[in-house]
């Protein structure tokens, strides 16, 4: 006889044939909509936990209201998202090569791209049904290492590069016509010792999110999407930014644990936005589809951390001209203090050094120039010579690089105090065009 005390766990009949399958097309995969179900799940549980305890407990104090959850920004746009963005925790950047010779593929893949950053960003899977639907015989349309996980304030945003409008003489888009004046190769600085298989590149794609495994799932992605029309040059990841985009933000720190880019642009100053960031209209008869837009400088930056590590406190902050707890001026205040750089110290010496990094990066030095930066931390382990491969990956959106970064750069690679302790690695510049509306993907008016 059956134990009538234990309950039936024989298995109910379907109503469906042996052997046929639910369509996974029948579902539509979202990232935020799979936390909020699981959520709900766990929430659930607790009432019932809560209802066994007891009841008048839970009563007397209300349920605590839901913490908000992590940003989702929008991807279309007048302007690109991830720039004047508050600056995310992580980033994720890739270069690519376009490996088509057809413009049509390649306006294809930026249609590709376009729309599935837009899910992305939102949240939703890379592609239409996402990593757990679709057809069942096929590969799915999204890697599904990012299911369970918000937006986490994931940005994308592309960029092109020199080569893209002309590679060895060659216009293989027929854009050459549309070549911005200042997108060419940022030039040879001194101290560079730049290699070659970590610089430069047809495409580029940044991802920034407070979520390592976000980001990482964006670029993997697109890369993916890209397979047969472009590939992988290089990539970058990052972690704590060095550089505070918003006025909410506080100062980061970079890896010679001092504050990093205290001074720089923020997007509560539309003003010095639009004066240093965007593309003003008629800036360059050529490249018109530009205006809104911005251009990207990138830098990789190795620290000789060791080196650094065994300097005197005093010897750390007159290179950077900054205390190291605060980051104030050395010539006193806050730290948001101006600099002044005629007051003299002991042995009628300027207290902030003639050779010291905010002397000769500071915009009163440098016509009024400002840079938005948008810094990130990197450590790929470490060197044949047992040291760590660590340092900054420098990223700055400016309105022009030959008026902006490269006079900026120059004087800093021939006087900076600090390029004792660097070594440049990488470098790059792409043009960064502005948003796109929807229905259109990113770049469109290039290839109008």
């Amino acid at each position: 006889m059956p134990d009538e005390t234990r309950p039936d766990t024989t298995p109910a009949p379907t109503t469906e044939p042996v052997g046929e399958q639910v369509p996974r097309s029948r579902w539509r995969f979202s990232r935020r909509r799979a936390l909020g179900v699981s959520g709900a799940g766990i929430a659930g549980a607790a009432v019932g936990l809560a209802g066994g305890i007891g009841v008048a407990r839970a009563a007397e104090s209300p349920a605590p209201k839901p913490a908000a959850g992590p940003p989702v920004y929008p991807f279309y746009g007048e302007h690109q998202a991830g720039i004047t963005t508050p600056a995310q925790d992580r980033l994720h950047f890739a270069a690519f090569d376009v490996t088509t010779s057809s413009r049509a593929e390649l306006v294809s893949l930026l249609q590709d791209w376009t729309e599935a950053a837009a899910r992305m960003t939102q949240g939703e899977g890379a592609g239409e049904y996402g990593p757990t639907s679709g057809p069942y015989d096929a590969p799915p349309d999204d890697t599904g290492e990012a299911i369970g996980l918000p937006a986490s304030g994931l940005t994308i945003t592309f960029g092109f590069g020199p080569s893209l409008f002309r590679e060895s003489g060659t216009d293989r888009f027929g854009i050459a016509a549309r070549h911005p004046a200042a997108l060419k190769r940022l030039p040879q600085f001194p101290g560079d010792n730049l290699d070659e298989s970590r610089s430069d590149g047809d495409l580029c794609v940044q991802a920034c999110a407070d979520d390592p495994q976000v980001a990482v799932h964006a670029i993997r992605n697109l890369s993916r999407i890209a397979f047969g029309r472009a590939a992988l040059r290089w990539s970058q990841l990052g972690f704590g930014r060095t550089s505070s985009t918003s006025t909410s933000q506080v100062t980061a720190r970079n890896l010679f644990g001092f504050k990093d880019g205290t001074m720089n642009l923020k997007a509560e100053d539309p003003a010095g936005v639009d004066a240093h960031v965007w593309v003003p209209g008629g800036a360059d008869p050529r490249a018109g589809w530009l205006t809104g837009g911005s251009y990207l400088v990138t830098r990789r930056i190795n620290m000789t951390i060791e080196t650094w590590d065994r300097q005197p406190l005093s010897e750390q902050e007159r290179v950077i001209g900054r205390t190291k707890a605060e980051g104030a001026p050395l010539s006193g205040g806050g730290e948001f203090a101006q600099p002044d750089f005629a007051m003299l110290g002991r042995g009628e010496q300027p207290v902030v050094a003639t050779d010291a990094h905010v002397r000769l990066a500071h915009p009163d030095n440098n016509d009024g120039v400002q840079l938005l930066r948008r810094g990130y931390n990197f450590v790929d382990g470490s060197t044949n010579l047992g040291r760590l491969d660590a340092g900054l990956f420098f990223m700055a959106y400016v309105t022009d690089p030959r008026t902006h970064f490269i006079p900026l750069q120059t004087k800093l690679a021939r006087q900076d105090g600090l390029s004792e302790y660097l070594q440049h690695t990488g470098s790059a510049l792409f043009a960064v065009p502005p948003g796109a509306k929807p229905g259109e993907h990113v770049g469109q008016a290039l290839f109008a």
